[in-house]
């Protein structure tokens, strides 16, 4: 066994550098871990997943999984962290912690730090660019030939703001702090006024007047998955039809042909908020017992992770008028199984602003919150979360001002020293979510001699987890997934003949422990048994034959048992 990796949580990998990290775990760690490439980008970059389980106690495919991804956005780093965390903290929590040991053991834990290499490797590039996702040119393969791009001009590896005085600017100073720039009041005149635009070069400049380009790099990976896609009119960044980016086809085709995964967690930035489904339709259109479900781990997860949890639907439009949809969209309703998307870290919450709704503060909030936010810069970053203004010789512009909010290393990521911090919110949650998977245990398997060559074989399972073996009743409505399936096997064995019963019966779906109302209910569950299936075969062989028997349930794994006619049953 090699010796186990010491990864830093307050750095950003490179591409290269997080192959070898997750290759070291793997040799670290080969009774737990296992690397496997899904896919590779548009530049051709291995899509790793680790595989994590105890391999002794069967394969990851047998048992009830997990799935978490990171960084599908570019400059969304921290969210790889996060994913990198869990798996640090399951590997080295195993044999001493009981309840990873008891996940591991019982569960598998798919973890993807990166789903998106290329965006990354730009955004950590010497002289980086912070594009939405995929560095493919979209919707066309030709390079702007007018207007500003937004790159790092002075070349200190910072891509900021850029100010230019004008009388007919949209910004002024702060009066109690020149560093900061806010919005100008309507009707307001006289003063001295400036216009902010982003850092970068401008193609053509007339002298008078120039656009700000958008990326020529337009995708959004999170707007590419099949659930509600639509096109780019309506959905910027979609794409030309679902899955049609390498790296979200990755991992749609790991997921589907993994149906043991019953819960999953998308990794971004920023917002410090935990975001439960649907994008796409209020709490009222939900189906109820799915709403119920989700509340309850996402109340879980507010409480382990003092992140709130709120509906995309009800707190998170980026428009009042538009639907946002995604990751979650897809893995939820088409699939059925439970998803989140996790912002990480909140830079207003960090500068003591709490009374603010997400979304609806960017487009306008009190000049108080941004010298909140300038302290909270001098005091715990040095002041290089809002970097000095500083005078530069533009080639177009002539002399401007550098300098504002670093979003790169500040607003979209936290400062290196907080950044562990951040990862360190979430395992616990993610563990408790795993734990609840529904799990296939045998409860018995007997062979009764009902003639001289005619037995009644019998095996009886249960779902041990707290969700049921569909997880979500619109995993029921998509047909996503089937009750437990038994099947009994005798191989090449002569003699044998199914007298009653099929080779492979479809049984019950199994309900998990959760209780359905509360003991106080005027109308109490009467299904006590629900979490229980049991199935029979009679079959004609001869004593001394060997009967394999199985059960399976696509969410909740896969059981066996050997039983002999005529002697003790031995659990496979």
């Amino acid at each position: 066994m090699s010796l186990p990796p010491s990864p830093r949580f307050d750095t950003f990998y490179r591409h290269a550098d997080l192959m070898r990290l997750l290759a070291d775990y793997a040799a670290a760690y080969p009774a737990l871990v296992a690397i496997e490439t899904i896919g590779r980008s548009h530049e051709g970059r291995d899509i790793a997943v680790a595989i994590v389980t105890r391999h002794a106690t069967g394969s990851h495919l047998d048992k009830p999984a997990f799935w978490a991804d990171g960084n599908i956005h570019a400059a969304e780093l921290t969210a790889s962290t996060a994913v990198l965390y869990y798996l640090h903290q399951l590997v080295t929590g195993y044999g001493s912690d009981p309840q990873i040991t008891h996940l591991l053991d019982t569960r598998t834990i798919y973890l993807c730090p990166r789903l998106n290499p290329d965006g990354a490797e730009l955004a950590l590039a010497d002289r980086p660019r912070h594009i939405r996702s995929s560095t493919r040119r979209y919707p066309f393969d030709e390079a702007p030939v007018d207007g500003l791009t937004t790159e790092d001009v002075d070349g200190d590896g910072r891509i900021l703001s850029m100010r230019i005085r004008d009388p007919h600017g949209t910004y002024k100073k702060h009066p109690a702090d020149a560093r900061l720039m806010i919005a100008r009041e309507p009707g307001e005149f006289g003063g001295e006024y400036y216009r902010i635009v982003p850092e970068g070069l401008i193609e053509n400049y007339d002298g008078v007047t120039f656009k700000v380009n958008a990326d020529p790099e337009g995708l959004d990976l999170n707007r590419n998955f099949p659930a509600f896609w639509r096109q780019e009119f309506e959905q910027p960044g979609a794409g030309e039809y679902p899955t049609s980016e390498p790296e979200v086809k990755a991992m749609v085709d790991f997921v589907v042909k993994h149906p043991n995964i019953g819960a999953a967690i998308s990794y971004h930035t920023h917002s410090g908020v935990i975001l439960r489904p649907m994008g796409t339709e209020s709490d009222d259109d939900m189906i109820p017992e799915d709403l119920w479900s989700i509340k309850r781990f996402s109340e879980i997860g507010a409480r382990l992770t003092g992140y709130p949890a709120i509906s995309i639907w009800h707190e998170f439009k980026y428009h009042p008028k538009e639907i946002i949809t995604g990751t979650q969209d897809w893995i939820y309703e088409h699939l059925g199984a439970l998803f989140w998307v996790v912002e990480i870290w909140a830079p207003n919450r960090e500068a003591g602003i709490t009374d603010y709704k997400y979304v609806d503060w960017y487009r306008e909030h009190s000049p108080d919150d941004d010298l909140k936010l300038i302290r909270w810069s001098d005091a715990h970053c040095g002041g290089q979360a809002h970097v000095d203004w500083k005078w530069f010789d533009h080639p177009q512009l002539g002399p401007v001002e550098i300098g504002g909010w670093d979003k790169m290393n500040f607003w979209r990521n936290p400062p290196p020293a907080l950044r562990e911090r951040e990862a360190a919110r979430f395992p616990a949650w993610m563990t408790q979510i795993a734990l609840s998977l529904p799990r296939l245990e045998l409860l018995r398997v007997d062979a009764d001699r009902l003639g001289a060559d005619t037995w009644r074989v019998r095996i009886a399972v249960a779902n041990s987890g707290w969700l049921p073996a569909y997880v979500t009743r619109r995993a029921l409505a998509r047909k996503t997934v089937r009750g437990v399936v038994f099947e009994i096997d005798w191989g090449d064995g002569a003699g044998v003949a199914l007298v009653g019963g099929t080779r492979r019966v479809e049984g019950p779906q199994l309900e998990g422990h959760a209780p359905k109302a509360s003991l106080n209910a005027f109308m109490p569950s009467r299904d006590v048994t629900g979490d229980r299936a049991l199935a029979e075969w009679v079959v004609r062989a001869p004593a001394g034959t060997r009967l394999a028997l199985s059960a399976r349930a696509d969410r909740a794994g896969r059981v066996a048992a050997e039983v002999t006619l005529g002697e003790n049953v031995d659990a496979a």
